[in-house]
């Protein structure tokens, strides 16, 4: 074969292995490129979900209630609804303070209730019944800043009392009398759940109750803790008797009717000021007596005034003296 020809098809056969090796090295970046697309943004027939997609279900949750959250594979989107706890893989840190408190507050494992008392460890401890008699508070001997507040009867009702309480964040003790609540015992239901306790002021209210018999007096007492358990749950601890004055008659009917003492006051909030057995102003450990009348708004401001004046704190008599 003439050398010219052999040299051709030299030429020929190179040229086909030089255009075989560019096609599959076209076929290999072809695959390549199609891979590294498809791990980097997706199957393009899927579009990714959007960031208000993937926040939808933060987003539903109401947002005044922080709703904590724990560690999560990616970051979560940007979104409106707080988290309470930050997420250690990079999402955005709360902005609710770590020393928030508890949203279910401690309850005191001696009365069975969320005290009042703050931490407070009172320094009196109420008196045992004795020789079958109970004990008589007009106020609390103590030199701690505290005062108690206690409303009686119950004739008028209204929510815009309870109302006024709450907003001064006072807590009371409510003696209320069978003659004023049995029209509508549940109203009061209102104040036993807003944290006030219920005590004992007798069936009738009767004025002149000293002068009753001794089996009078001891149906009116223990017929108004049986109605007030029955009503409201709970057997009143404390005995207020109508206008004030006990004998010790009365004194062992409290006992024989299952309550700790007798309730009395040296302080009273009475037509929209203050009146007081003893002294000028509001003393620690004083009772202070107020009614469930028109002029409510103004007793309670009244006691407010004489209150903080005195630098004392309000706290529930129940808590103070650990009866259930």
């Amino acid at each position: 074969m003439p050398h010219h020809l052999d040299h051709s098809r030299r030429r020929a056969r190179w040229m086909g292995f030089l255009i075989l090796a560019v096609a599959v090295a076209l076929m290999v970046a072809g695959f390549w490129w199609v891979a590294a697309t498809t791990s980097l943004g997706g199957d393009p027939a899927l579009p990714a979900a959007s960031a208000g997609d993937a926040g939808s279900s933060a987003a539903t949750a109401p947002s005044a209630t922080p709703v904590a959250s724990g560690p999560s594979a990616t970051p979560a989107p940007p979104s409106t609804a707080k988290t309470a706890s930050a997420d250690p893989t990079g999402a955005p840190a709360s902005d609710i303070p770590a020393s928030t408190p508890a949203i279910d507050p401690v309850t005191d494992p001696v009365t069975g209730r969320v005290s009042t008392l703050d931490g407070l460890v009172p320094d009196y401890v109420l008196p045992p019944i004795e020789n079958g008699l109970a004990p008589v508070l007009t106020k609390v001997p103590t030199e701690q800043k505290v005062v108690f507040l206690t409303i009686d009867d119950g004739a008028l009702k209204r929510d815009s009392d309870l109302a006024l309480l709450e907003k001064n964040g006072i807590k009371a003790s409510l003696f209320l009398a069978h003659t004023f609540v049995a029209g509508d015992p549940q109203y009061y239901q209102k104040y036993v759940s807003a944290g006030h306790l219920i005590e004992n002021h007798t069936m009738t209210h009767d004025l002149g109750f000293i002068k009753l018999s001794y089996e009078q007096q001891k149906a009116e007492i223990c017929g108004m803790a049986d109605y007030e358990e029955q009503q409201y749950g709970r057997r009143p601890m404390f005995f207020r008797p109508p206008g004030g004055p006990y004998t010790q008659a009365i004194r062992q009917a409290v006992a024989e009717c299952g309550m700790k003492a007798i309730i009395d006051w040296e302080a009273k909030a009475n037509a929209g000021g203050m009146d007081y057995q003893i002294g000028a102003g509001l003393r620690p450990g004083d009772i202070v007596l107020m009614h469930f009348r028109p002029e409510f708004p103004d007793d309670l401001g009244a006691f407010l005034q004489a209150q903080k004046a005195a630098g004392l704190k309000v706290v529930l008599l129940e808590d103070y003296l650990a009866t259930p």
